[in-house]
């Protein structure tokens, strides 16, 4: 069994923090999406990525849960090919609370004489932690469909809510899949 220590290898903490994600996706406007109608995970592409084995097997499981519910089914030839990988990058905040405003009875007319108000710098790192879900169409080999799911990593102790954060997440992501392509009326 693989472990990994990286900042990263509680990626999906990304999915456990209580702070928001942002999700994105892209796909190639020349695609049928509505060809696709079975589906298998590219092993060979999971196994790299560098997160734990039972978080790999938590994003997975939901990923299938969500391409179930659309409708579509495992298969061991499939139209597309399922792939994850993941990344984080350390995040560096710093905010100004300096307030210069006249303070006079901060300091008194005393020895200092009527003064200015103190301001702070407060700086703050985090890990901020992405996931990619990529579609492939299995018989061109070709990406046809990526979602992004983008967040601030946390610890969780709690391993059902860490599930539920995981799942939460990955539903955000394939919502966008199959995409809504736009009708243009002339």
């Amino acid at each position: 069994m693989k472990f990994y220590f990286p900042a990263f290898v509680l990626l999906f903490s990304i999915l456990l923090s209580c702070s928001t994600v942002d999700v994105y996706s892209d796909y190639d406007k020349n695609t049928d999406f509505s060809n696709y109608k079975t589906y298998a995970f590219y092993k060979k592409g999971i196994d790299k990525v560098e997160i734990s084995d039972l978080d790999k097997r938590r994003i997975l499981r939901a990923i299938e849960k969500e391409l179930n519910a659309k409708g579509m089914v495992a298969s061991d030839n499939p139209d597309i090919l399922v792939n994850i990988f993941t990344k984080s990058r350390e995040k560096i905040d710093v905010y100004n609370n300096a307030y210069h405003g006249w303070y006079p009875w901060y300091y008194g007319y005393g020895f200092y004489g009527p003064g200015y108000g103190f301001g702070y710098v407060n700086v703050s790192t985090s890990t901020e932690g992405t996931l990619f879900i990529d579609l492939i169409d299995a018989r061109k080999k070709e990406l046809a469909w990526q979602g992004i799911g983008t967040g601030v990593l946390s610890y969780q102790k709690n391993i059902e809510k860490k599930e539920a954060r995981i799942n939460e997440i990955v539903s955000k992501i394939m919502l966008a899949y199959p995409p809504q392509l736009e009708v243009v009326s002339n």
